[in-house]
């Protein structure tokens, strides 16, 4: 089943991701927040074990395209596809990071603009809105 998802940033005007669509293994019109969180990292884990390493001798400069500057003032991230550290993501431990981290409140989850409180909560994929992820990070500072 295909989502739309996005990925925003508190503080940010751009989405760090903007809609990208996800296709997903759930075939029922609803699913829980755990179970979609769970099924949204095992694509991610695939795609990112699909990519193939780089095992290179020598440097060799990869000229990034005409509209690459752009997203990468957008991001604040600098990349140019390239995977040095050869291990594969364990799919098993990254379902465990997710639901912790969505239990820590590092992140937040919004369908069609109601964000989503509990891992228990059911969602009705059949109406197709698409999914907000926002990342959380704590402000700094001392009581002083």
């Amino acid at each position: 089943m295909e989502i739309k998802v996005s990925v925003k940033q508190l503080g940010r005007k751009h989405p760090v991701l903007s809609e990208h669509i996800l296709d997903i293994t759930h075939q029922e019109n609803t699913i829980s927040l755990e179970n979609l969180l769970q099924r949204i990292v095992e694509q991610q884990v695939e795609a990112f074990n699909s990519k193939s390493f780089e095992l290179e001798d020598k440097d060799i400069t990869k000229t990034p395209q005409e509209n690459y500057l752009n997203i990468l003032t957008d991001t604040g991230k600098s990349g140019f596809g390239s995977i040095y550290n050869e291990k594969k993501a364990d799919p098993e431990k990254a379902k465990v990071n997710v639901l912790q981290a969505y239990e820590d409140g590092l992140f937040a989850v919004f369908y069609n603009d109601e964000q989503l409180e509990s891992l228990t909560q059911t969602i009705d994929l059949s109406l197709k809105y698409p999914f907000t992820f926002i990342r959380l990070t704590f402000l700094a500072g001392s009581y002083w």
